[in-house]
C-alpha cells in the first residue's frame, strides 16, 4: 500500500498534483456535491487554472432533496470563471429510501410527482427536457450506474483519449476510501500517482486532497478566503462537531443517521421532505436507533421497553395498519409459544434478558434464546417482518399476508429489497 506522507504541507502538495493533472490531460471535470470537500477541491483547481490560464468543467448530480444553503452553495461555484462547463444535471434518477418499507425507492425530478418536489427545478440545469446523454442516460436508472458512463461521454464530446475526474475526498474518513484512493496497485494508476486510479480504458480518477484532515479543509477555506456552504455554520450552532458534520442526500442506508438534520436546520422545507417520501418522518424520529443508523440504541430513556414497543407499534399504524395488525398476530403467537412451554404470562415477561440469567434458570439448550421487550422491539425497529429475530420463519399465514399486502402497495411495499432464500422463493411465487 502506497505511503500518503509527505514532505510538504497538504496545501502545497495537493496544488502539485493539480499543476500536474492540468499538465497531462486536456479534459479535466470535476466531481461536485456542494459539501465542504468537492467545494474546497473546485476552489483549487479555479486557483491554479487562473495561474496558468486553463479551463476545467464540473458535474453535479441534483438529487432534489438538498438544503437550501447547499444550492446557494452551488450558485456560488457556478460564478467561477474558469468553468468550462458546469453540468447541473437533474434527469429522474431512481434513489434508494431507507426510512420506509413501503417506498424502498422514489425517481428525483420524476415530473409524474412534480406538486410534490422537494424545490423547483433550478434554471439552466440539464433535465428530461433538454437532455444531451440520451445515450448514457435511461430514465429511473440509478445515479451509481449514470456516473461511470459520464467520462465516456467527455472523451467522445471532446474526441480525446483519455480523460481526467476529480474526486474531492479525503482517505481519512473511512477505511474503504483509504483504500480506494491509495490501494490501487501501481499498474492502476496513472504514471505510479498515488493519488491516482484507472476506473477503465483512458479514464482516471484523481484525488488531490486525500490526505488532507479536516482541520486542513476549514483551513484552506479561512486562510485562501474560499467560499463554502454555510449549512455548516448551521450544524455548528446545532451542536454538530466538524468531524461529524455531513451534506449528503438524506435517505440512503448511510445518510439516514442525519437526517432529524434537516428538521432542525431547515425547517421551512422539512414539510415538503415528509410529504416527498414516505417514512422520512418516522426515520427522523428514529434516526439515531438500531432501526435507522449505525450508533447503538437511543431508546427514549423515559420509556421502558414494553412502553417503547407498543410506541414503535403505534407509529407503524400511521403508515400501514394492516402491517402493525400483522406484528400484533405475531407476537401474541409468540406471546403464546412462551406461555404453553414456559408457563411464561403477559406479566412475566421481562423488560430485558441477559444469557447468564437465561442459563441458570432454564438450561444451555436455550443459546440465550429467551422472550423479551427488548427482543420485540428489536423486531419492529427492523420492520422484521417474519420476526426473524425471535426465531421464527416465514410461515403460511406470512405468505398470505405478504401477498395480500402486495395486492395493496405492489412495488412500494418493499417485498423486491429483501433478499434472504426465503424470501427470494416467496418472491418467486408473488412477484
Amino acid at each position: 500500500m502506497a505511503k500518503i506522507y509527505s514532505n510538504v504541507d497538504v496545501l502545497t502538495a495537493s496544488i502539485e498534483r493539480i499543476r500536474f493533472i492540468f499538465s497531462e490531460f486536456e479534459v479535466v471535470c470535476v466531481s461536485f456535491s456542494g459539501g465542504k470537500d468537492s467545494s474546497v477541491t473546485v476552489q483549487l483547481f479555479d486557483i491554479v487554472a487562473r495561474e496558468i490560464g486553463r479551463k476545467f468543467d464540473v458535474m453535479y448530480i441534483d438529487l432534489e432533496a438538498n438544503y437550501k444553503k447547499s444550492i446557494d452553495h452551488v450558485s456560488e461555484i457556478k460564478t467561477l470563471k474558469t468553468i468550462d462547463n458546469f453540468y447541473h444535471i437533474c434527469l429522474p434518477f431512481s434513489l434508494s429510501n431507507a426510512s420506509s418499507i413501503f417506498q424502498p425507492s422514489f425517481k428525483c425530478w420524476d415530473k409524474s410527482d412534480k406538486e410534490k418536489w422537494v424545490r423547483d427545478m433550478p434554471d439552466n440545469c440539464i433535465n428530461e427536457d433538454n437532455n444531451i446523454f440520451n445515450d448514457i442516460f435511461k430514465y429511473g436508472m440509478e445515479f451509481e450506474e449514470f456516473v461511470p458512463r459520464f467520462p465516456k461521454w467527455l472523451m467522445k464530446k471532446h474526441k480525446v483519449d483519455k480523460v481526467a475526474i476529480i474526486v474531492g475526498i479525503r482517505a481519512d474518513e473511512s477505511l474503504n476510501r483509504f483504500r480506494a484512493v491509495v490501494g490501487s496497485k501501481s499498474e492502476n494508476m496513472y504514471k505510479d500517482k498515488n493519488y491516482s486510479t484507472k476506473i477503465s480504458s483512458g479514464v482516471y480518477n484523481f484525488y488531490p486532497i486525500y490526505d488532507y484532515k479536516t482541520q486542513d479543509i476549514w483551513g484552506c477555506v479561512f486562510n485562501l478566503g474560499l467560499m463554502y456552504n454555510k449549512i455548516y455554520d448551521d450544524m455548528t450552532a446545532n451542536g454538530v462537531g466538524i468531524h461529524q458534520q455531513r451534506v449528503c442526500y438524506p435517505y440512503g442506508e448511510d445518510q439516514r443517521v442525519s437526517l432529524n438534520q434537516y428538521a432542525i436546520l431547515e425547517p421551512e422545507i422539512w414539510d415538503k421532505i415528509m410529504n416527498r417520501v414516505s417514512g422520512v418522518n418516522f426515520g427522523s424520529l428514529y434516526c439515531k436507533t438500531k432501526l435507522l443508523g449505525h450508533n447503538g440504541t437511543s431508546k427514549p430513556k423515559h420509556m421502558n421497553w414494553e412502553q417503547y414497543a407498543v410506541f414503535l407499534l403505534e407509529s407503524l399504524a400511521i403508515y400501514s395498519p394492516d402491517l402493525t395488525r400483522h406484528y400484533i398476530m405475531k407476537i401474541n403467537r409468540y406471546f403464546d409459544y412462551y406461555d404453553e412451554q414456559y408457563n411464561v404470562g403477559l406479566s412475566d415477561i421481562k423488560q430485558e434478558i441477559l444469557k447468564d440469567f437465561v442459563i441458570k434458570e432454564y438450561g444451555d439448550k436455550t443459546r440465550g434464546d429467551f422472550i423479551s421487550w427488548k427482543k420485540i422491539a428489536r423486531c419492529i425497529e427492523k420492520n422484521d417482518f417474519t420476526l426473524r429475530g425471535c426465531s421464527y420463519g416465514i410461515t403460511i399465514a406470512d405468505k398470505e399476508i405478504a401477498k395480500r399486502l402486495h395486492e395493496k402497495w405492489g412495488e412500494l411495499l418493499g417485498l423486491e429489497e429483501y433478499n434472504t432464500k426465503e424470501f427470494k422463493k416467496l418472491k418467486e411465487e408473488i412477484l
